[in-house]
């Protein structure tokens, strides 16, 4: 299980969810990769790829950028643990959400699932189904409260997704600002029990 942290933190701060995660996959291998950039508005913490305006430009642009270091890290862990992408779930947050679903929707084979908290989705529409090589099933997760990440990216993602004919399940938080709430993490843990368990 590959654990994407967003912007402005490191790999030590999604590592947190592996105890919880753990009591329900205790077999499960967790690994947390930092970003490959430091982040440049923070002053700390670790980017997938720089944020001025948020436009959906800038986030395609970034998202491909990092792809291929997401890519070359999650092939090198497969590797080690002699595992394939059917072995493999991707759980990203914010920005780390963004790389989970735009490297994981171009990998070579499919993951078995990809859960993804309080992010968005890089390129839809015709980028979408022009680059898209796999379908895994997909939940997104996101709180009404956001003010980061406005819950309305991710009704255009589950849009975008369900055009693509990937099987995609959503959950909107109540009360929950930019982060994962206790009903998030419930259904994130029984939806990666369904996809690397139950096949």
């Amino acid at each position: 299980m590959v654990l994407c942290h967003g912007f402005g933190a490191d790999g030590e701060d999604l590592i947190g969810l592996a105890p919880h995660l753990q009591r329900m996959l205790p077999d499960a291998l967790f690994v947390a990769p930092d970003a490959p950039e430091p982040c440049t508005m923070a002053g700390f913490g670790r980017q997938w790829f720089s944020l001025t305006n948020f436009s959906e430009e800038e986030r395609l642009a970034g998202a491909r950028r990092a792809a291929p270091v997401l890519d070359a890290f999650l092939d090198d862990e497969l590797a080690k643990a002699g595992l394939t992408d059917e072995n493999l779930a991707l759980v990203g947050f914010s920005q780390g959400c963004m790389m989970a679903l735009h490297v994981g929707l171009r990998r070579p084979r499919a993951a078995a699932g990809i859960l993804g908290y309080s992010g968005a989705l890089a390129g839809v529409g015709p980028i979408l189904e022009a680059e898209l090589t796999a379908r895994p099933p997909v939940l997104l997760i996101h709180g009404d409260s956001d003010t980061v990440v406005p819950v309305a990216a991710l009704h255009r993602a589950v849009a975008a997704l369900k055009a693509a004919e990937i099987g995609v399940q959503w959950h909107v938080e109540k009360g929950l600002p930019h982060g994962i709430g206790p009903e998030g993490l419930a259904l994130g843990g029984e939806f990666l029990c369904r996809v690397l368990l139950d096949r």
